[in-house]
């Protein structure tokens, strides 16, 4: 069996942010909706094309955020099922998966909800709308002006009073794209933030460019090859509750790096506007469902770290930190628990990995996108080294960790390696199943 040491790729470190970017001859139904950071497209058709993936075989992305694979297979003809517990991501992801709606339907739906509300703003309010106190308490602070605040929730009455349920999901992607990028005060540098506030914005002319954006990709797409693309709204530490045993043919995904990103921080206003948020209580509960990835999404009651407690370089590392958290004073709630969220981390993609095993059919393929991290006083983490070291232990073949590109961390100005984890289930399950753990949780 290959070693680790001897499988990581020698490739030259490419810094050019190009890499990460879409594409033009990709970008219908990518661009409707996504992450800042997300992998490309292109990086799916390069994993697809070595995996020789043909239509017949099925595709899993168990951290499917906006859908980058899966709308990608969709496009290239392969099968494909993903799985998201971020309310918004999946259903971005599951929309951009939707090419059903006709476009010229589309568009005069949304002039015509777009006079509607000009007509209705035209007239002075006695007071502009807001949201519940409990939904305030939950985007970030200054996140939208009042004013633009006022227009979205006029605009999103009316669409949600004229729209057909055919159209209605297209148009309120639409109106979620527009707030972050053109009504909102966010900021994305790559960490959402908070900039200069804005007291108006053209709201619905916003909204209506980018319902033409999605209308004019849709013939392109209907013109395509019928193919399933499922998303479920499902945990990715429990896909043997939404899989079928021996289904999966070949995975390509990027779970979240182990560092202090708040990934729900990403989505937050878009998913108090649409509702999938309420209050601080259902915040919660979207981060108790999520793999542990940092300090604000740890729970007492969390077990994934007994998943790793033996192995040895991952508890070697969480000491460290510890070590060093107490050596520089740092004392703060979410400090004390940086050594705990990684051993969370490492933990829940070991039980993810674990589970896996029963979803995929033998010869599956498999390549995981993850980065390096600083972000625990400075401590180096090497993902991708140390998840390919639990997925050998778990019976998977390490095929090669490709150099992706590095990108700038944000904070310590360094160049951090993102790596391809590739993977092989060979269909053999080791002697010892679960390898760094007393017990099978």
């Amino acid at each position: 069996m290959k070693t680790i040491d001897s499988v990581i790729s020698p490739a030259i470190a490419l810094s050019n942010p190009i890499l990460n970017q879409v594409r033009d001859r990709d970008r219908a139904a990518h661009d409707w909706y996504r992450f800042i950071l997300s992998y490309p497209p292109h990086l799916v058709q390069t994993y697809l094309e070595q995996f020789g993936l043909e239509p017949g075989q099925q595709v899993l992305d168990p951290f499917c955020g906006t859908g980058t694979t899966v709308v990608e297979c969709k496009k290239q003809g392969i099968a494909s099922v993903g799985v998201e517990a971020n309310p918004m991501a999946w259903f971005a992801g599951s929309v951009k998966v939707d090419w059903t709606p006709p476009a010229t339907a589309l568009q005069a739906i949304a002039i015509a909800i777009g006079d509607a509300t000009t007509h209705a703003l035209a007239q002075p309010p006695a007071d502009l709308l807001t949201l519940p106190e409990a939904a305030q308490q939950v985007i970030l602070a200054n996140s939208i002006s009042p004013l633009p605040l006022h227009k979205t929730l006029v605009l999103l009455h009316h669409l949600r009073q004229q729209a057909p349920p055919s159209l209605q999901r297209h148009l309120e992607l639409a109106l979620a794209k527009a707030v972050v990028t053109a009504i909102s005060n966010l900021r994305f540098g790559p960490e959402v933030g908070v900039g200069k506030a804005k007291a108006d914005a053209p709201v619905v002319a916003s909204w209506l460019a980018e319902v033409e954006a999605i209308a004019a990709d849709l013939p392109y797409l209907q013109q395509l090859p019928p193919t399933p693309a499922t998303i479920h709204h499902a945990d990715s530490r429990q896909l043997l509750s939404v899989l079928a045993p021996n289904s999966i043919d070949a995975v390509i995904t990027s779970p979240p790096y182990p560092n202090e990103k708040d990934y729900t921080r990403t989505t937050r206003l878009e998913s108090v506007l649409l509702g999938f948020i309420r209050n601080k209580a259902e915040l919660r509960s979207l981060k108790q469902n999520l793999l542990r990835s940092n300090s604000r999404n740890v729970y007492k009651a969390d077990t994934d770290d007994q998943w790793i407690a033996h192995h040895t370089e991952i508890q070697r590392l969480a000491q460290e930190i510890e070590t060093r958290r107490i050596e520089l004073g740092k004392t703060s709630g979410f400090e004390r628990l940086y050594h705990r969220a990684v051993r969370l981390y490492f933990g829940g993609m070991a039980k993810h990995l674990a589970d896996l095993r029963t979803v995929l059919r033998p010869g599956a393929q498999l390549a995981y996108v993850v980065g390096d991290q600083k972000s625990y006083l400075q401590v180096l983490i090497r993902t991708g080294e140390l998840l390919a070291d639990i997925a050998q232990a778990l019976g998977y073949e390490v095929v090669n960790i490709d150099l992706f590109r590095t990108r700038a961390a944000t904070k310590i100005k360094e160049q951090m390696r993102e790596e391809v984890v590739v993977l092989r289930w060979s269909g053999h399950w080791p002697d010892r199943p679960y390898p760094f753990s007393d017990r099978p949780l």
